[in-house]
């Protein structure tokens, strides 16, 4: 059993925020391969299922974005996880849009939602897809003025124009997981970064 986790912040006021690319990718995972999320546990809306013969709990934790090592440490500790067990789908400011890299380990290079997930299960050795979503432009006068800046970017719809520029990535990250699980993380790596 593989749990695959979403990261976003639930509710419609933030469905098509760009830092809601972790829900927006495991929605579409969901419907490639018939799996629904009809159950809420372990504060989060879950869906169980096959990818390819691989068992797999698809889950998008309903704690908000920088509480959702709560949901997956309860969720890992039902299901009697490792850490090589679970696949994480988040945003990441430091790729340009619709970039997709995969790795596993390492520190959360400041997103709070991959800070919560180390700190609540002890570990940094899950695998991480990394959506990339780019950063804000322009100056910025103050450290204070930059992070205002980044909330608001992240917590901003995708543009019309955006939305269409990350289409193919958002299938793409259905073909990393399917490889991730018949494949491993070695090759995955090599064939999609």
């Amino acid at each position: 059993m593989k749990l695959i986790v979403g990261l976003g912040n639930p509710g419609r006021f933030y469905s098509a925020n760009r830092h809601n690319i972790g829900f927006i990718c495991l929605s579409h995972i969901a419907r490639q391969y018939g799996i629904s999320f009809s159950k809420k546990q372990a504060k989060a809306r879950t869906g169980s299922g096959n990818i390819d013969g691989i068992g797999v709990l698809l889950a998008k934790p309903q704690t908000f974005m920088n509480l959702s090592g709560q949901s997956v440490r309860l969720l890992m500790n039902k299901l009697k996880l490792k850490p090589d067990d679970l696949i994480i789908i988040h945003d990441d400011l430091d790729l340009p849009l619709g970039k997709v890299r995969i790795r596993q380990g390492g520190s959360s290079g400041g997103h709070k939602g991959l800070n919560s997930i180390i700190r609540e299960t002890g570990s940094r050795d899950f695998i991480r897809v990394r959506f990339g979503i780019g950063r804000p432009y322009g100056e910025f006068s103050s450290a204070d003025e930059k992070n205002e800046a980044v909330v608001d970017y992240v917590l901003t719809d995708f543009s019309n124009e955006e939305k269409k520029a990350v289409k193919p990535s958002i299938a793409l990250v259905g073909n990393i997981i399917s490889c991730l699980l018949n494949e491993g993380l070695e090759a995955t790596m090599s064939r999609f970064n």
